[in-house]
C-alpha cells in the first residue's frame, strides 16, 4: 500500500509540522530513508515536503536537518524586516489601488520574500529528486498553487511514469519538474508575498481555493494517508460569548488565512470519513454490480495541534521586528485586537517555532501507537 504524507498550509505554523515528523522518525527504525512514497505540500507544508523529499539519508537525519533550520529561523530569513523595505512595499500596494497599471511588469506585495528564495534554493537538492524517483525511493512528489489567471488549484508533481495528469472541476494536476519557483509559488500568500511567474502564469498560495487539499495524494496513487494540519480545533472550546467590540482589521484578516490554510483541510477530512463510512458498508457484490469498484476505504491519520497556537502567538508577539510589530499593532494583531490568529502566521521566530515544534512532537509521541499501526510496525 502506498503511504502519503499531506502538509497543509499555515505560514509560521508549519513549524508544528516539524515537530510531528520528528516524534515520526523516532518511533520508526533508524533505518528508515523514507518512509513516505507520495509526498504532497502546499503554502508552507511545501517547504517542509521538499525538505524531506530533497534530500538524501535517513529520515531521521532529514528531520534533525528540517528542524534545526526551523529552530534557527527568524523573519529576517523569509522576509525583509528593516523598515525601508516595509513602508516602501506599503507604498507600491497603496499606489496600486489608485493607479492600475502601478504593479504591472512586476508582482507587488507588502512584504518581500526574497530571503526565503536564497535560503530554500540553498537548502533544497532538487536534483536529487530525479535520484529519488529513479531508484524507487520516491513515487511522487507534489507542490499546489493557485493560478491568477485561470483561479485553479494546480497541483505541481514529478513522479513516477505510472502517474498520469488530471483535471478535475477547478482543480488539475500538471507533470513537472520541479524548482524553486514552484516553491516559492506555493508559499505567496496573496497581498504578502508576491506571486511567482511560471512560464505564462502568475501562481500565488496553494491554500487559496484549495477546495480539495487531500485529493492530489490520491490522484497519485495514496492508498493510506498521513495529514498534519495547523488547525487546533480540537484541542479547545469554541467561544460562545460575543465580542466586546467590533474586529479588528487582523482579526479579519485571521478568519480569511484560516479559511484558506485550515477550513478546506477539516471539510476534506469529514468528507473522506463519510465516503469511508459508505464504502465499508458496501459489499463488493454490491460495488461491482453498480461499476464502483473503485470506492474504497482510505485509512487517514490526522495528527493536528492539542493547543491553541493563538494563545501560544500571544505570548510571541513582542519578539517581532519593530518595523512589523507596528504594523501590526495599526492592524490590530494583538491580543486586544483579537488579531493573534493573523500575526501567527507570520511568526517566524525562534521561540514560538521551538514551542510549536515541542508541541508536535509531543503530539506524535502521544499516537505512538496509532503511527505504528499506520506503519504496520
Amino acid at each position: 500500500m502506498s503511504k502519503g504524507l499531506v502538509l497543509t498550509g499555515g505560514g509560521a505554523r508549519a513549524a508544528y509540522q516539524v515537530g510531528v515528523l520528528k516524534g515520526i522518525a523516532r518511533i520508526l527504525p533508524r533505518s528508515v530513508y523514507n518512509p513516505f512514497p507520495i509526498i504532497c505540500g502546499t503554502s508552507a507544508g511545501a517547504i517542509n515536503a521538499l525538505s524531506i523529499a530533497g534530500r538524501a539519508g535517513p529520515f531521521r537525519l532529514r528531520t534533525s536537518k528540517l528542524e534545526r533550520i526551523w529552530n534557527e529561523l527568524t523573519p529576517a530569513d523569509v522576509y525583509r524586516t528593516d523598515p525601508r523595505g516595509v513602508l516602501k512595499n506599503t507604498f507600491h500596494v497603496l499606489a496600486s489601488f489608485v493607479h492600475s497599471g502601478y504593479g504591472i511588469g512586476k508582482p507587488i506585495s507588502l512584504l518581500d520574500n526574497s530571503p526565503l528564495r536564497k535560503m530554500m534554493d540553498n537548502y533544497v537538492k532538487f536534483d536529487y529528486l530525479d535520484t529519488a524517483i529513479s531508484n524507487g525511493e520516491l513515487e511522487a512528489i507534489a507542490v499546489t498553487a493557485m493560478s491568477y489567471a485561470s483561479g485553479q488549484s494546480v497541483t505541481f508533481y514529478q513522479g513516477n511514469e505510472k502517474i498520469a495528469p488530471w483535471n478535475r472541476s477547478r482543480r488539475r494536476g500538471e507533470k513537472i519538474e520541479l524548482s524553486i519557483d514552484h516553491l516559492m509559488a506555493s508559499t505567496a500568500i496573496p497581498g504578502l508575498f508576491p506571486a511567482v511567474q511560471i512560464e505564462r502564469d502568475y501562481f500565488g498560495d496553494g491554500a487559496v481555493r484549495q477546495l480539495k487539499p487531500i485529493s492530489p495524494a490520491l490522484h497519485m496513487g495514496a492508498n493510506k494517508l498521513l495529514i498534519i494540519g495547523v488547525s487546533d480545533n480540537a484541542g479547545r472550546s469554541p467561544r460562545v460569548n460575543g465580542m466586546e467590540h467590533s474586529p479588528s482589521t487582523a482579526q479579519i484578516v485571521g478568519h480569511m488565512f484560516n479559511s484558506a490554510f485550515i477550513d478546506a483541510v477539516e471539510s476534506d477530512l469529514e468528507t473522506l470519513h463519510n465516503i469511508n463510512r459508505l464504502a465499508s458498508a458496501l459489499p463488493q457484490s454490491l460495488r461491482e454490480k453498480n461499476n464502483i469498484t473503485d470506492l474504497n476505504p482510505i485509512d487517514v491519520l490526522a495528527i493536528s495541534p492539542t493547543e491553541s497556537i493563538d494563545s501560544i502567538a500571544q505570548e510571541h508577539l513582542h519578539e517581532l521586528p519593530r518595523s512589523l510589530r507596528l504594523f501590526l499593532s495599526l492592524t490590530g494583531a494583538t491580543a486586544q485586537g483579537g488579531g493573534s490568529s493573523a500575526a501567527s502566521y507570520l511568526l517566524f521566530e525562534p521561540g514560538f517555532c521551538r514551542k510549536l515544534i515541542d508541541m508536535g512532537m509531543r503530539d506524535a509521541l502521544a499516537k505512538e501507537t496509532d503511527i505504528k499501526e499506520f506503519f504496520e510496525l
